[in-house]
């Protein structure tokens, strides 16, 4: 063995600094684009955002497919017009394009306050804040409403208190009375049952049973059922948690018709009483393409808001030739940079037109006639049809939304796995789920579909489906089973 040079060829596949930066604009939403582009404006003097113009209240590119066979056009029209004012209004601020915040809201003034200032809208009340008004209003001494406020503030999200007694004694003792009495625990056990009748009730409570309790306390002394209510909720909830209903009688001794009546009213109440007032505000998403009807054709269009029009700055780029060397080779970085980042936003752009026009393509059965006409669908078919790879698709289908006349829905939405039908042909699961809700939606209340009945339905109909296949989808719709159905019709029947 000698020490030797050899030369050798290879090829290697390595990503570059602009195709990283491609595959990262492709997966990034709308909002998450426009951060990133203002920071890279920041930081890049050959870039500047174009400002709105007079023609950007029109799409920047859209594609037409022509009408799905047996549409009802003047139905669709219809259909899409059918949706309330403020839809409407909403839809066109959309497609107005990039403007600037002039004060203006959907083309009307903001309000303002005496003071000429725009009103602001008010911090939504928490749990904490709910309950300390409703202590506030309360006829308390000084060392109570002490004892209540810091309940209030051991109370978690859930309206449960985890904190024992002797915790909250030793923490107040020291704040209310230091080198005194101390606060005794029967003080503060004292102010927590007077806490949960607060709104919402049961708050302040330690567990399940006793939050439960509290609100059936809460009830009419007449209304049926609710001896039997308590007892199952004093000791019997490991039962109640199995359905086993005859066990129930049996240890309550009660008849079934009881029963029944008890576990609708324990049903009817919150097993978390404080979780509606931390709900997280509701997330509003704007659309990336839209689809619509033109001349009785569906047509696919890109939002102006989803392609901010990046420019070269011609101030910079023309100090280039005049500037020294050093300055000179960091002005080309910089271009040459910027000129890649609007190549890469324009491939963004086409790749999510190409695959919003082809899941319309796909889809267009769903989008005339509902649910039940979705076909079953794939990242791969769509990446097949556009001649892209299956991750690129992944990638520009999440966190991008369609706006169609039935709604505005993620990318991913349009895709769903089939099941089988008798002529060869396959369904989705989402036509399914829609088939098997709007059969228990017309079914007779008191005599309620069974999953086998359900799924005999749908073989009839030509859809290969077992009933373990129909109870998946009835469960993940959160839909009840038959006999549940039956008893809570019965137990609303005799309320």
């Amino acid at each position: 063995m000698k020490p030797a040079l050899q030369l050798r060829l290879h090829q290697q596949l390595s990503l570059t600094p602009q195709l990283q930066q491609a595959i990262k604009l492709l997966q990034m939403s709308s909002i998450e684009l426009e951060v990133e582009l203002r920071q890279v404006i920041e930081s890049n003097p050959l870039l500047e955002l174009e400002e709105a113009s007079d023609g950007d209240d029109e799409f920047a590119s859209e594609t037409e497919f022509p009408e799905t066979e047996g549409a009802d056009d003047d139905g669709e029209r219809a259909e899409a017009s059918g949706a309330d004012d403020d839809t409407r209004e909403v839809d066109d601020f959309e497609l107005a394009g990039d403007f600037e915040d002039d004060g203006s809201d959907y083309g009307n003034p903001k309000p303002v306050d005496d003071d000429g200032l725009e009103k602001q809208e008010a911090q939504p009340e928490d749990l904490r804040d709910h309950l300390l008004w409703q202590l506030n209003l309360t006829a308390l001494s000084l060392r109570d409403r002490a004892i209540g406020t810091a309940i209030i503030e051991a109370v978690d999200e859930d309206g449960y208190l985890h904190e024992d007694a002797e915790s909250l004694c030793a923490s107040l003792t020291g704040a209310l009375t230091p080198g005194g009495n101390a606060v005794a625990a029967a003080e503060v056990e004292a102010m927590r049952h007077r806490i949960q009748c607060f709104d919402p009730i049961g708050v302040a409570s330690r567990n399940l049973a006793e939050c439960l309790r509290a609100q059936l306390d809460a009830f009419d002394p007449a209304t049926p059922g609710l001896n039997a209510a308590r007892e199952i909720v004093a000791g019997h909830l490991d039962v109640l948690a199995r359905n086993d209903r005859e066990r129930l009688a049996r240890q309550l001794h009660v008849d079934a018709a009881t029963i029944d009546l008890a576990i609708a009213l324990i049903r009817s109440l919150d097993p978390k009483p404080g979780a509606r007032y931390n709900s997280a505000p509701p997330e509003f998403v704007a659309p990336d393409a839209y689809a619509r009807r033109v001349n009785g054709r569906w047509a696919v269009s890109l939002s102006p808001h989803c392609q901010p029009q990046l420019s070269i700055n011609r101030h910079y780029s023309g100090l280039i030739a005049r500037a020294q060397r050093d300055d000179a080779q960091y002005l080309r970085g910089q271009l040459q940079e910027a000129r890649w980042l609007i190549k890469s936003l324009a491939t963004r752009a086409e790749t999510m037109l190409k695959v919003a026009s082809a899941i319309v393509r796909a889809q267009s059965a769903f989008l005339d006639f509902g649910p039940e006409a979705m076909r079953p669908l794939v990242l791969r078919d769509i990446a097949d049809e556009i001649g892209m790879h299956e991750s690129t698709v992944s990638r520009m289908t999440t966190r991008k939304y369609l706006h169609t006349p039935r709604g505005t829905f993620e990318f991913k939405f349009f895709f769903s796995s089939g099941v089988g039908t008798v002529d060869g042909g396959a369904a989705s699961a989402t036509a399914i789920q829609a088939m098997i809700k709007k059969l228990i939606d017309e079914e007779i209340p008191r005599k309620p579909l069974s999953d086998q009945a359900l799924a005999a339905e749908l073989n009839r109909r030509g859809i290969e489906v077992a009933r373990r296949t129909v109870a998946k989808y009835r469960e993940g719709m959160n839909i009840p089973s038959s006999s549940e159905r039956g008893r809570l019709c019965l137990a609303a029947s005799a309320l």
